[in-house]
């Protein structure tokens, strides 16, 4: 049995709460200390009494404390009105994933596996609610398996969808465009904006799902035709309630920056202007967060690497800080950018444009012979980016004649740069990051915002250099805060559930393969196992089945989780706040730092990043999932003019209804349905990964090369039909076909 945790005679977090609110109350910190040290529920009177609260309107502002505690899930209150902390009643908190086919899982706030919540606990939620749940056991998959015991906080306030109007019975409804959202809505407004059947409308939830009733709401919008030209990019705002204005507030508060960087900021900043930084970037980018110099020193180097000094201008609590956060991310389309940060800041006063002054934030590392950082530094500091370099231009440089480069001055700087990468990437391969070499792709439009052409991007040394930089410095920062033990966000990556690891395992089991670390593989495993299919010519279906092994990353404020996949104990993003919250909160953390203020007057809780992490994994989820939805349609529009013409692929996925292929040249993916596979019964293997003829023998997999044609497209439901002309794999024979249908 633990023994109790020892109660402080005072509340450690009283000179913060006392800077933000007019009457102070005990934090939520020492709150739940005093519930957990009880060791049971306590009723209002009895916590307010533990407290010494007495005052009127200091127990009023008790209440409504608690009240938000409970809404957040960190209390619960019992029949009896008695609070007590989730986790002692083997409660999970967490936000829900809906599955299009209606069940779901609720992904927890603390971590560990994830919780099946079935068909039957999903009528009352929606995608993306936050919610409590009991765990009622395992189910037959061992899975944990949940009951919805509250709601904690709605995610979905608008739906934009397809309008149907049914004549007998007279009804109209809402079937929602994303596929994640599965209750049909109904509207009890139909003709308040004369929306026409077929039409694409923005709803408004009124009253939201019970376990016997749908969703009702109301029309707020008709946006129109969905394949009026932009319209997909609108529609994908909506459904995936992208905050795409800014508030009037923020609005004002622009006015009042500055345009230029005022010289008196060298009052308390260092003058690295003669240091000829360098941004290294895309083509097409706008957005400039970081500059790169280096330098030897003796046998090691130093590196500066400059970050937009963000925090300067966006303070806690302003209304840009409020836009900044709901968005949480910059959403790049295909050819739009919904940016997190107005673009007088991302594109101009913040973006580390050449030859003009900025603000920055610089990461200092001493980096020895061995690409080892052996000190950090940060200060504020005024810069002059020397150039606005490009990849090409970089890799053309390293790899090619020095006499094309048009910044000659720039080459000692930049060969300073490459030989530090060069050492950096021996000490990451080293230590074991994976490493996954994945196709991109550009799409280009024409002058009417349709797809002209896909095109393949190429990663080079100039794009690895970069990211060894920024890598060595979000590591340091991670590494640097978690020493000041100051609440922030760290980037963080779990190593394989397994489930997933057991399924892995017998994969590469068949196919005569080895996953090294047995039940607890590390990153080195993985590292060396990829390394060591690199010639196979099943290569990218290995691969694919080692990614879709791990976890996804999120942001939590949990130092010690580490990052699996590049191989780090502790890891943090510092080096984009103009596109990135989590960032722009970790220069915060560094600021309080720097300041040598006390870590508990920072003005950030633990349960402050807990609630910011959640938000933030969420907004890159978010913004993930409408950059997708746009480009699937996209791509079936562009598909739609080649109907019945003929393509090579190779199967990229196999699943028990069909065949994924991606088609050779346009990197677009279509599905071969298991009914069109002819004169044959065909059984799925999901541990293969496999279809198999029943009496023919005939194997589908990962790899194979086969030749389609395009049989039908489906912008609205993003669906590419394809049929099956050819494939370059024969039936198995004999004894081997016999096996096959054993296991």
């Amino acid at each position: 049995m633990t023994s109790p945790k020892k109660l402080p005679k005072t509340d450690p977090f009283l000179e913060r709460e006392i800077q933000k609110y007019q009457h102070p109350i005990p934090s939520r910190e020492y709150i739940l200390l005093h519930l957990e040290t009880e060791g049971k529920p306590l009723p209002f009177q009895a916590i307010a009494q533990r407290l010494e609260l007495h005052d009127s309107e200091v127990l009023e502002a008790l209440r409504r404390r608690l009240r938000a505690m409970e809404r957040d899930g960190q209390l619960i209150r019992n029949r009896r009105n008695g609070y007590g902390p989730a986790k002692k009643m083997d409660l999970v908190r967490g936000r829900v994933i809906a599955h299009p086919q209606g069940y779901g899982f609720l992904v927890s706030d603390e971590g560990g596996t994830d919780v099946y919540l079935s068909e039957k606990q999903m009528r009352s939620l929606m995608h993306g609610d936050r919610a409590l749940v009991n765990i009622l056991g395992i189910d037959y998959k061992e899975r944990r398996e949940g009951a919805l015991v509250e709601i904690l906080e709605r995610n979905v306030n608008e739906v934009v969808g397809r309008f149907n109007y049914r004549k007998t019975p007279p009804i109209s409804l809402v079937k929602p465009d994303n596929p994640r959202l599965c209750h049909t809505i109904l509207v009890h407004n139909p003709q308040h904006l004369k929306a026409k059947d077929g039409q694409i409308v923005v709803v408004k939830i009124t009253e939201y799902p019970t376990i016997d009733n749908p969703p009702i709401g109301e029309i707020i919008e008709i946006i129109g035709d969905q394949r009026a030209p932009g319209m997909k990019m609108d529609i994908a705002i909506r459904t995936y309630e992208l905050p795409h204005q800014w508030s009037v507030e923020t609005t004002q508060e622009l006015k009042h920056l500055p345009k230029t960087v005022s010289k008196k900021m060298l009052n308390t900043r260092q003058d690295l202007r003669l240091f000829p930084f360098v941004t290294i970037d895309g083509e097409d980018a706008q957005d400039f967060d970081d500059a790169v110099y280096c330098e030897s020193r003796g046998k090691g180097w130093l590196l500066k690497v400059a970050i937009a000094d963000v925090a300067h201008y966006v303070k806690p609590n302003t209304a840009l800080d409020q836009d900044a956060q709901k968005r949480g991310t910059s959403v790049y389309f295909p050819n739009q950018v919904l940016p997190m940060l107005p673009e007088a800041l991302s594109n101009h006063l913040c973006s580390l444009k050449p030859h003009v002054d900025r603000l920055a934030l610089i990461c200092e590392l001493a980096i020895d012979f061995y690409g080892r950082t052996r000190r950090t530094n940060f200060y504020p500091a005024i810069i002059q980016s020397a150039a606005r370099l490009t990849y090409d231009q970089v890799a053309q440089l390293l790899t090619g004649d020095p006499t094309t480069f048009p910044y000659p001055h720039l080459i000692p700087h930049l060969e300073n740069l490459y030989q530090l990468y060069q050492l950096l990437l021996k000490r990451r391969r080293k230590r074991g990051a994976i490493e996954f070499e994945t196709i991109e792709t550009k799409i280009l439009f024409d002058q009417h915002q349709k797809i002209a052409k896909i095109q393949p991007v190429i990663r080079n040394d100039a794009h690895r250099l970069i990211e060894e930089m920024m890598l060595a410095a979000n590591v340091a920062t991670a590494e640097w805060l978690n020493a000041h033990s100051i609440p922030t966000l760290y980037r963080t990556h779990q190593g394989p559930k397994s489930e997933k690891l057991s399924e892995l395992q017998q994969f590469l089991n068949r196919l005569g393969l080895k996953l090294g670390g047995k039940d607890q593989p590390q990153p080195l495993h993985y590292a060396k196992l990829s390394e060591k299919i690199q010639t196979r010519p099943d290569v990218r279906m290995i691969q694919t089945r080692l990614l879709r092994s791990l976890q996804l990353a999120t942001y939590q404020p949990d130092a010690q989780k580490g990052h699996f996949g590049l191989a780090y104990p502790t890891y943090t993003h510092f080096t984009s706040p103009i596109r990135r919250y989590p960032d722009l909160l970790v220069h915060r953390a560094i600021y309080h730092c720097l300041q040598n203020q006390p870590v508990e007057q920072f003005f950030y809780t633990q349960h402050d990043m807990e609630k910011l992490g959640e938000h933030c994994s969420m907004t890159e989820r978010r913004a993930d999932e409408a950059t997708r939805d746009v480009l699937s349609w996209l791509k079936c529009e562009y598909m739609q003019n080649k109907i019945g013409q003929t393509f090579k692929g190779v199967i990229v996925g196999v699943t028990s209804f069909g065949l994924f292929v991606e088609l050779e040249d346009v990197f677009i993916e279509g599905l071969v349905h298991v009914t069109s596979l002819h004169n044959d019964y065909y059984h799925f293997d999901p541990i293969g990964q496999q279809l198999q003829g029943e009496n023919t023998g005939i194997l589908y997999q990962l790899s194979d090369l086969v030749q389609v044609k395009v049989m039908r497209v489906n912008p609205e439901e993003r669906k590419i039909d394809l049929e099956l002309q050819t494939l370059n794999a024969l039936p198995i024979q004999g004894s081997q076909r016999k096996k096959s249908r054993r296991r």
